[in-house]
């Protein structure tokens, strides 16, 4: 093997074998984002106006509320997926890092978790009287 060559020294130490993961994860993120942001904004030009209760209405309807939660899971999954890769490259202390990491926890997850309970309980209320 080779323990004192520049090669046996090296060894085990290339790809954690997870980068490309989420690589992938990232790009199929972004696609689904542009995909479904495409879809929500073809889908307001289309409402006749912006008042509260044509958007209440429109929300209401389960084919317009399915693709807005899966649109900020998305969203919140992208921001998590690309802030995560700036922290990991760019923040050194290890006590930093963890407090950021959990701040970026809390901050994705709250957020999708706000996100998804708007859209469901407009969804579930209706149009008001």
């Amino acid at each position: 093997m080779g323990n004192g060559t520049g090669i046996g020294r090296v060894r085990g130490l290339g790809s954690a074998k997870s980068g490309a993961h989420h690589w992938l994860v990232q790009r199929f993120t972004a696609l689904t984002n542009a995909l479904l942001m495409g879809w929500l904004i073809a889908s307001l030009l289309m409402l006749p106006n912006y008042e509260y209760e044509t958007l209440a209405g429109w929300l209401s309807m389960p084919l317009v509320a399915v693709p807005m939660i899966l649109m900020v899971a998305s969203i919140f999954w992208h921001i998590k997926l690309g802030m995560q890769v700036l922290i990991e490259d760019y923040v050194h202390d290890d006590g930093l890092k963890i407090g950021a990491m959990a701040l970026l926890y809390i901050y994705a997850i709250g957020g999708s978790v706000f996100g998804i309970f708007v859209i469901t309980k407009l969804a579930f209320a209706g149009v008001p009287a």
